[in-house]
């Protein structure tokens, strides 16, 4: 007899609309793996960087995206805004997003530790990496609250910036990746789109477990 079908949930949308946080709850909350593909991105572009490349070359980036490891998404300072930078760029290529699917797609047929399902989180999971995944959710928010939220971050961090430079770079990274030729960031057609620019985390979480179990089980 045939084991069931891992269940998939995809998470896509925008920078800081808060997408990271729900998968997380979801997966945890679900007992689900839960996999941050923009991690991958970020570590192709930081190594791209560390090795004194450009992260817009295709070769280059391709040939980093095809040798990586697991391993390589333990990597201090991918959530620093140099990574996440160069992350955009390279996600743009696509010969870097063709070496990267299959790793996306495995993780979501055979999620680790025999985990019933998986979460998975981006900006073309529900239209290209998993389709057919059995639960899509769009999140996002303005721009500038969204730009707030990254604001405070970094602040946390203890890192200097200002408003205005943090709402201008979110603004051209949404261009980069809405404008992009090859999988755009865009919610799926069967997506449920959630706007969280008033709405807080535990929220947020229970009005997607409300759809997970409506669309899972419908």
């Amino acid at each position: 007899m045939m084991s069931a079908r891992p269940v998939v949930i995809a998470v896509d949308g925008p920078a800081a609309a808060g997408k990271g946080t729900l998968a997380r709850g979801l997966a945890d909350r679900l007992g689900f793996a839960y996999l941050d593909t923009g991690l991958l991105y970020r570590a192709v572009g930081a190594k791209v960087l560390d090795r004194g490349g450009d992260p817009a070359d295709p070769a280059v980036a391709a040939a980093i995206a095809r040798a990586l490891k697991p391993g390589d998404l333990e990597s201090a300072g991918l959530r620093d805004d140099r990574a996440a930078a160069a992350a955009s760029r390279v996600a743009a290529i696509p010969a870097v997003r063709s070496a990267l699917l299959d790793f996306q797609r495995d993780f979501a047929a055979q999620p680790p530790d025999a985990a019933p399902g998986a979460v998975i989180d981006g900006r073309d999971i529900g239209t290209v990496v998993c389709p057919d995944a059995a639960v899509k959710l769009f999140i996002t928010a303005s721009a500038r609250v969204r730009a707030a939220r990254r604001l405070r971050e970094l602040r946390g961090r203890g890192l200097s910036v200002s408003a205005a430079t943090v709402l201008r770079e979110m603004a051209a990274r949404d261009a980069r990746d809405a404008g992009r030729t090859v999988a755009p960031l865009k919610p799926a057609a069967d997506a449920w789109c959630l706007d969280t620019s008033d709405l807080g985390p535990n929220t947020v979480l229970s009005l997607a477990l409300a759809v997970v179990e409506q669309r899972q089980f419908a």
